[in-house]
Parts: C-alpha cells; sequence; structure tokens
C-alpha cells in the first residue's frame, strides 16, 4: 500500500509549505541548536520554520538533533544535503570517498579537483572532513564483478552495486565507527516509516528520482539512513546552493561511470579485457559488417556499427558470445527490439521478504524510463517471470529491472534474459492479471 510521506511520520526532507509561520522558540536558543553562531552568516531555516531565502514552496520538517555523517562528492547535490542538515540543528560530519586511484596519473576521474570542492564546501559550512580510500573494497566489491559480467556479455550497472557494497555497506560501517547515527546522501529518493518498516519511495523529481539505483537496499541500511534531497527538484537544489554561497552551485553535474570518466567507453575496457573482432549478421544470416568485439555492445546499441546503406538506423538485437557474432536489425521498431517479458535474479526486496507472487505492479528495465505495468510470477529456482502490459524495447542482461506499487519502490533483481512472445504466451497478459485479482 502506497504511503503518503506527509501522513507517515518520518520524513527526513522536505515538505509542501503551506503557509509562513514564525519560530515560536527564542532565537538565541534556535541559533545556538543550529550551531550558526560559529559558521558564515548564512540565510538559514531556524527550528524548521520556512525563511525568505527558501522557495515558498518548501519547508524543513523539523527533527531531533543527531550526528549525521554524510558522504560529500564535491557535486552540488551533496553539498545542499550538508547545508540541509545543518539548518535542522544536526551535527554533520563529512566524508569523502576516493573509490578509485588506477588512473590517478589520467585524471579522468577528476579525484583531486573533486577533493579541493569537497575543502572548500566544508571550510564554507564550517564542517569537519574526512578523507578515506575505498579503492580496494571498490575494485574487490565493484569492479571485479563489473568486468566478469562485461566478460560474460552483459551489460551491467556498477551504480547499483556501489550503492550496495560501498555507500550503504563499507562507509556506512565506517560512519558508525565515527559514532554516527544517521549516514546522507545526496541521492533523489524519500525514505518513510510506517509502524512496521521502512519504505524507500521515489524522489519528488521524477527526473532525478535515483530510487532505480537504490533497490538493493534493506531494512538495516534504511534504517540508518536519510535523503536531504528528496522532495527537492535539481532546480531548486541549486537555487538553495547559490544562496547559501557553495563555491560550486554552478558546477556541472558528473554522468557517466566514476571509473570511465569522460573517456570512450571501447577504450578504457579495452585495458582490462580481450576481445577479437567478428562478424555483424542479420537475423536471417546476411553479413552486414564486422566489429571489434561483442563486448563492447549493449541491446537496442545504433552507433557505432558503421553500417550504412539505405533504410533506417540498425540496431544490436542479440549478442552470441560463444560464436563471436553480433545481431542487428533495421529501424527503431523492429519486433526483435522488443520482449513480452524478462526473467530476473538476485532478488531484493526493500521489505526483507519477497512478496507474494504472482504480484501485480509496475517496472522499469532502465533508468529515467517510465515505469510500465507488469506481473511477477515465480520463475526457475530463484528466479522470477515479469511479464509486460505492453513489450517493452532494449531488454537488456545485466541490467535491472525495479519494481513499484505507485511511489513505493518495492525492489527489483539482475535481468538474466528476455522472453519472447511464444515464451509468454502473448495476449495472456490481462488474463494472468484477472486471476490474480
Amino acid at each position: 500500500m502506497y504511503l503518503n510521506p506527509a501522513s507517515a511520520g518520518f520524513f527526513l526532507g522536505v515538505r509542501a509549505f503551506k503557509g509562513p509561520k514564525r519560530c515560536s522558540r527564542n532565537t538565541s536558543e534556535c541559533r545556538r541548536r543550529a550551531g550558526t553562531h560559529a559558521r558564515p552568516k548564512l540565510k538559514t531555516l531556524y527550528c524548521g520554520v520556512a525563511h525568505p531565502c527558501r522557495p515558498a514552496t518548501l519547508e524543513m520538517t523539523h527533527t531531533q538533533p543527531k550526528h549525521i555523517v554524510l558522504g560529500l562528492s564535491g557535486g552540488v547535490d551533496s553539498g545542499v544535503a550538508a547545508w540541509l542538515l545543518l539548518q535542522q540543528g544536526h551535527r554533520v560530519t563529512a566524508v569523502f570517498m576516493k573509490n578509485w586511484e588506477e588512473d590517478d596519473g589520467d585524471n579522468h576521474c577528476a579525484a583531486a579537483e573533486d577533493h579541493e570542492v569537497v575543502k572548500q564546501i566544508c571550510d564554507r559550512l564550517q564542517i569537519p572532513l574526512r578523507t578515506i580510500n575505498f579503492a580496494t573494497e571498490y575494485w574487490d566489491r565493484v569492479f571485479s564483478q563489473f568486468l566478469i559480467d562485461i566478460r560474460a556479455g552483459r551489460t551491467p550497472n556498477p551504480d547499483v552495486l556501489c550503492n550496495r557494497e560501498i555507500k550503504f555497506d563499507v562507509f556506512l560501517q565506517y560512519a558508525l565507527s565515527l559514532g554516527a547515527e544517521l549516514v546522507a546522501t545526496g541521492h533523489y529518493a524519500r525514505l518513510v516509516k510506517s509502524a512496521s518498516a521502512y519504505q524507500l519511495l521515489k524522489g519528488h523529481d521524477r527526473a532525478k528520482d535515483q530510487s532505480y539505483f537504490l533497490y538493493t537496499l534493506g531494512q538495516n541500511e534504511l534504517a540508518k539512513t536519510c535523503f536531504p534531497l528528496g522532495g527537492l527538484t535539481k532546480p531548486e537544489v541549486r537555487t538553495l546552493a547559490q544562496r547559501a554561497g557553495l563555491p560550486n552551485y554552478a558546477r556541472k553535474g558528473s554522468t557517466g561511470i566514476c571509473f570511465i570518466g569522460e573517456r570512450p567507453f571501447k577504450a578504457f575496457l579495452q585495458r582490462y579485457v580481450q576481445s577479437k573482432p567478428g562478424e555483424i549478421r542479420t537475423l536471417a544470416g546476411e553479413i552486414k559488417g564486422q566489429h571489434d568485439g561483442v563486448i563492447y555492445y549493449t541491446i537496442g546499441q545504433r552507433h557505432g556499427l558503421g553500417i550504412g546503406g539505405p533504410g533506417g538506423a540498425w540496431y544490436v538485437v542479440e549478442k552470441d558470445i560463444g560464436r563471436n557474432i553480433l545481431y542487428v536489425a533495421q529501424g527503431d521498431e523492429h519486433p526483435s527490439l522488443f520482449s513480452a517479458g524478462l526473467e530476473a535474479h538476485e532478488l531484493q526486496w526493500v521489505a526483507g521478504t519477497q512478496p507474494a507472487l504472482p504480484l501485480r505492479c509496475r517496472s522499469k528495465i532502465r533508468y529515467r524510463q517510465a515505469d510500465h505495468p507488469c506481473l511477477i510470477e515465480p520463475g526457475p529456482g530463484k528466479t522470477v517471470r515479469v511479464i509486460f502490459a505492453e513489450p517493452q524495447r532494449a531488454v537488456t542482461p545485466g541490467q535491472s529491472v525495479v519494481f513499484y506499487d505507485e511511489d513505493v519502490c518495492l525492489g527489483g533483481g539482475v535481468i538474466s534474459h528476455a522472453l519472447a512472445d511464444a515464451a509468454v504466451e502473448r495476449g495472456s497478459w490481462y488474463q494472468r492479471c484477472k486471476a490474480t485479482a
């Protein structure tokens, strides 16, 4: 059941501001609790009361002050998250995580630049900063699995794995060793506590919602986590950063995978994975060209194929790792690009237990994709079969399928393979849904 954050009793983030009001507490006491006497003069919120510097539609919720350890990356999001927590009166310790050092000489991840920006933010906010190197843990628990998946022909999502293995495991344990009561990040997601469990919700900004990357978090992790930006939009975050005097308010956001940086994906992988050229064929067997290595391509890809000629663009529709053949089809509406369902493994459920199956809900198979109606059925072993209401484009093994009930993220799993129409018996979806009603 969907739980409204405004009525759930716990929401460390923002909620709708229904009108101006003044703080009923003593001003000096409010300032003391917020710690503003020791910080630069910023236009702030005291005791959760809206201040003119804030957008008129937002108000911070008042919570009991805690010691919160925040992952500070140098981006505008985590910087504003730190500032918002200070306005709520929390004691904030910033931690800069260095998760990659193989290419320090190349400076592709710009770790040194990020660290300098982090130091400037901490100076501005006058909060302590700790720097910790998790490069070994990242290599062993994230990057090694990334390479295994690539060699197997899958398209992994290291951001999901990084959240599970590093930010909400290694970093969380480190934060607790510092005496943290909670950890915080700059993710655009919301957290609600009901009578029996924590729920992970989509961020208010649908264009920036990052719950897709957080579906592996369980009750233990969520109980020690807060997402200060969950009720904000990206433009509002930048406005707050500028008004708070943060030095990175206009800094461009990072994109892509950190350890790859600005380099071409193929050029990076060639340093770690062996491959060999092979044929590009149509599903009918016609040879259309040569590829540099099947592992460098992903389902649905159109760029970099080097196939010309009349008609529409060509797309990758299948990868045969054993025979080293890349299969393509012409046209963005070609039937082979679409699948009636999928099978998923490595299932993670936010509530801690798998819901009763079959289950009607919504799902998305890639970040920023709109979620679509689906039916989850038990699959072989510890897998599930996901049947789509409408065929979905470019179902990609290695990526994640994430399940939702309205705004609530239920959990998800790793896509094993797509299911063809014949395997799903197209047209039976509504009958299956009716049977589970």
